[in-house]
This record gives C-alpha cells, sequence and structure tokens, in this order.
C-alpha cells in the first residue's frame, strides 16, 4: 500500500509562503525505511501520525524524518499534522499530549475558522549557552556565513536548544541576513564541531514590536535552508531573552524566516509563565493544505 500522504505549508505568511510538510496521518505499519523515502520523495521534512505507545498517557506519537535521517522533533510538522487532524476530524480534544522522541510535547486548538484551527505546541525552556572555543568558533563562522567581522551585532553567538541545538549568529541588519550565501561545504563539519545542528543567523527587524528575521541552515538534512524553522525560532526567542532583547512576558514574538528562499514565513511564540518566570513557550502559525499527494513506498 502507497501511504496517504498529505502536504501542507505550515508557518505561512502569505499565499506561497510557509514550510512545506508530508504528512502521514495513519503511518501505523510504516518502517523507518518508508519513512525516509517519503522524506526524500518529496525532499522535505515528513511527519507521521501513529497511536501512542502503551502506557505513554498520550494522544498520538509522531515521528519525523529528512531525507538524510530521522529528527527526535520538528515543530513544524507537530503544527502541520494536528492542524490536518482536526481538519479530518481526527483529534479527541482540544488539549492534547503528543509522544516523540525528545519528549512530550502538548498542543492545544485555539479558534476554528474557514481556514482550519489555530494550534499551539509547547516547548521547554531552551538552554543557552557559549560556543565552545569561542574565539576560533566565532571566525569560523563568519568564514561559512561569508561576512566581515563588523557585519556581526553586539549580541554574542549563542548555542541554545529546547530539544534540538542551534547556533545563533546575530546580525546587525536585515540587509547583511538576506544578502547571506554560506559555504555549505563546511556547514557539516562546523556545525558537528560547535554542538550544533544548525546555524541560525539573525537580525532584529522592529526591537519595539518584537519581530526579529533569520534565516536557517541546517548541518546535514539533504537539503541547504529551512523555509521556517519552529524549534529553531523557539530556542532564538530564549536566546533573545538572555540578552534582554525581549520582554519577559506572555506578549507574542514573531519570527520572520523563508524571505530568501521566496516562501515567507511567521513563527509565533509566547512565553509560558511560572510565578513570573519563562518556564517553556507556546509555538504556532499559520498553516494552509497544499496538495493531495501520494508518495512513493
Amino acid at each position: 500500500m502507497r501511504p496517504d500522504v498529505r502536504l501542507v505549508s505550515v508557518f505561512a505568511a502569505g499565499p506561497h509562503g510557509g514550510n512545506p510538510a508530508p504528512i502521514v496521518v495513519d503511518a501505523a505499519g510504516m518502517s523507518d525505511a518508508d519513512m525516509q523515502q517519503v522524506a526524500r520523495s518529496f525532499g522535505h521534512e515528513s511527519g507521521f501520525v501513529f497511536p501512542p505507545p502503551p502506557g505513554s498517557d498520550c494522544d498520538f506519537e509522531f515521528r519525523f524524518w529528512v531525507p538524510n535521517h530521522e529528527m527526535s522533533m520538528c515543530g513544524h510538522a507537530t503544527v502541520g499534522a494536528l492542524w490536518l487532524l482536526d481538519r479530518l476530524g481526527k483529534l479527541p480534544a482540544d488539549d492534547l499530549t503528543i509522544w516523540t522522541q525528545s519528549g512530550r510535547v502538548d498542543a492545544r486548538i485555539g479558534k476554528r475558522t474557514a481556514h482550519g484551527a489555530a494550534v499551539e505546541i509547547s516547548q521547554p525552556a531552551a538552554s543557552v549557552q557559549p560556543l565552545p572555543d569561542a574565539e576560533k568558533s566565532r571566525a569560523d563562522i563568519i568564514e561559512i556565513l561569508g561576512i566581515r567581522a563588523d557585519d556581526l551585532a553586539s549580541a554574542p553567538i549563542q548555542n541554545a536548544s529546547t530539544s534540538r541545538g542551534k547556533t545563533l549568529v546575530p546580525l546587525n541588519s536585515v540587509a547583511v541576513l538576506d544578502q547571506l550565501r554560506p559555504d555549505f561545504t563546511g556547514m557539516e563539519e562546523l556545525c558537528s564541531r560547535i554542538g550544533s545542528t544548525g546555524l541560525y543567523p539573525y537580525a532584529v527587524f522592529d526591537r519595539d514590536a518584537q519581530i526579529v528575521d533569520a534565516r536557517q541552515f541546517p548541518r546535514s538534512s539533504g537539503y541547504p535552508e529551512d523555509a521556517a524553522t519552529g524549534i529553531a525560532a523557539a530556542a532564538l526567542a530564549f536566546g533573545l531573552l538572555s540578552n534582554g532583547m525581549v520582554e519577559t512576558s506572555e506578549r507574542q514574538i514573531i519570527i520572520r524566516q523563508g524571505r530568501a528562499m521566496l516562501r515567507p514565513s511567521e513563527i509565533l511564540v509566547r512565553f509560558r509563565l511560572d510565578d513570573g518566570q519563562p518556564a517553556g513557550c507556546w509555538l504556532g502559525g499559520a498553516v494552509r493544505l497544499e496538495e493531495h499527494e501520494s508518495a512513493a513506498p
């Protein structure tokens, strides 16, 4: 049987924006090779919905593949799968728990419109750390990104992770961000050495409105750039917080991505506060159904 694959675009900011995510809403019986083949056929991060593991007290298990390997967590595929399950009438409730290889993920379904439900998923508070061998790592990142030292902003380059480590690289303008032409031949070695799954350069667009532009260059996913990366956006929100660049509040942070790929995206992040301190965040954004496809087995 060929898997029933639905293609959604997640975090879309306009009709041609967002990050495409092939979703299989009934993946029971699929092997690892089957799932990897779907990701390879589409060339995108792909999500697969399974029944929950026995005793997990979850509503579903989600698994995620990119063309080169399985991932423990994928924010946009999780949001897209939940949006699609709701559209198909397959959700048991509006407050849900998803089992993933990176741990449990809370989800909540908000207002429903003609465009589908508003979906938010949880991420834990990020660990934000300085780079190992900071001076050499900084010089290597400058070289890989093809920028000058004075293109960097004053904030530190940091590794941040809610479930998968990203390297946050602050740039001094959106123009510099848009013009990046990285040397991808050295990306995997650099990221492996600094303990990262990808570089996430960013530039503040409007500090008062908490709008930040970013680009995502994965270490070794099988494609050079990502149109919208929820996990990296969540990590960036905590990096911004650690540098006093956003409020310690539940006010929305907008991470814009994908413009350089002509797939404009907006990722919405809100901190989850516990006694006034961020204990995690909610991650969401717009979703749309692209088409109905069947992938090769």
